[in-house]
């Protein structure tokens, strides 16, 4: 059975997971989700996901949802085969990873999601931006992507000298800051850097525009 994922091809979590099991040379059928008719709050949708937010994924009457959880299933079943050690097994570098992976949780994705957030979505629903909070939130972004070009000044990727899903749990977010017109990722050498190398990967360009 070809594994499902329920989502929004669009959505920036649909096409973080997409991009994953694109780099695991996973097959997968996208079962598109009618967000307009608000599909994602029917009751059969939220039988699989009780929280109404795409994507999920139903890999053989298993259901999963969360898209970094997800991500770590695919990596971990499908390890033998595609892009090697995104989910690192020596004990070593998988603490690496989880360093890396909290560093993305905690010091990037509450700022950038707030950022697409003014700059895309809320023009989207027909509300206003607030450009005071897009300065202030792009100022304290800028501040924690100091953190990162100094980490990155020592290794090529956040986890050491191997990409792991960390990197990639950036992208869908990083690059909407690139086309909500914020040059945020490009600024710091290290970190333009990494960012010119993640966002290259032919496993991102297959599904940026859509999972």
């Amino acid at each position: 059975m070809v594994l499902k994922l329920y989502g929004v091809s669009i959505s920036t979590c649909t096409r973080r997971v997409a991009s994953i099991l694109r780099e695991k040379d996973v097959h997968y059928e996208l079962v598109e989700i009618d967000w307009m008719k608000g599909e994602h709050k029917s009751p059969d949708f939220l039988e699989k996901q009780p929280f109404g937010q795409v994507p999920y994924i139903d890999d053989n009457g298993f259901i999963l949802f969360e898209s970094r959880a997800i991500s770590c299933y695919i990596a971990r079943k499908y390890a033998a085969q595609g892009t090697q050690e995104l989910l690192p097994t020596d004990l070593n570098a998988y603490a690496a990873f989880e360093q890396a992976a909290s560093i993305e949780f905690s010091n990037f994705d509450p700022f950038a999601t707030a950022l697409v957030d003014e700059k895309i979505f809320k023009p989207a629903r027909g509300l206003a931006t607030d450009e005071e909070r897009v300065k202030e939130l792009s100022t304290k972004l800028d501040a924690k992507l100091d953190a990162y070009d100094k980490l990155l000044s020592k290794q090529k990727y956040l986890a050491g000298e191997q990409i792991t899903l960390a990197d990639l749990f950036h992208l869908s977010y990083g690059t909407m800051l690139d086309q909500a017109g914020l040059d945020i990722m490009t600024r710091k050498p290290n970190v333009a850097r990494w960012w010119k190398d993640i966002t290259s990967r032919p496993s991102w360009k297959a599904v940026e525009n859509g999972a």
